[in-house]
């Protein structure tokens, strides 16, 4: 059985698979490795025009959840995270 494409998770499409590519995530399994966060903030580094709603996208592919029915908390702690990530450029891939 062949591996699922990043395109074919729930909330990610073609674009959002490319934008991650272009971020130097390839697969499904690299994608879970990094976390929403952590690609987030890869696609961020591209200095490409990327939402909030990528990072719930994400987060929603890797939870099997629509990205809109995230709840409050969990949304929160994502943003709280990225915050922090930020501040501190503390990123858990080394090619940051």
């Amino acid at each position: 059985m062949s591996e699922k494409h990043l395109a074919d998770m729930l909330n990610l499409g073609e674009k959002s698979a490319q934008m991650l590519h272009a971020a130097g995530i390839h697969t499904v399994k690299e994608l879970a490795d990094l976390g929403a966060v952590d690609a987030y903030l890869k696609i961020k580094r591209q200095r490409v025009a990327v939402s909030l709603n990528m990072l719930y996208a994400i987060e929603g592919a890797l939870t099997n959840t629509h990205w809109n029915k995230l709840d409050r908390a969990t949304r929160e702690a994502l943003l709280m995270e990225v915050d922090a990530r930020e501040a501190n450029n503390s990123f858990t891939d080394a090619g940051f």
